[in-house]
């Protein structure tokens, strides 16, 4: 699936009761094929359930990286 990546967040700096609102507003924002990139210090899991709860079959879900100390995740909305 090729896909553009309009932004990159990086959630590490950023106080964790924003974190999930930022991410959400960005993915609501992106048109079908475009990406943005999650750059974390942990596993993003609960934030992938959440994605499957609020956006079931509207999302692409990638690891590029996967720990020890860094998380890179595409995150890609699907045509409906």
């Amino acid at each position: 699936m090729s896909t553009n990546i309009v932004t990159t967040i990086d959630v590490r700096d950023i106080a964790p009761r924003l974190r999930h609102p930022l991410i959400m507003k960005t993915f609501n924002d992106l048109t079908p094929g475009q990406a943005f990139l999650l750059v974390n210090d942990h596993d993003p899991k609960p934030l992938h359930y959440q994605f499957n709860a609020e956006f079931a079959g509207l999302f692409d879900w990638t690891y590029l990286e996967q720990g020890p100390e860094v998380w890179q995740v595409r995150i890609c909305r699907v045509a409906a």
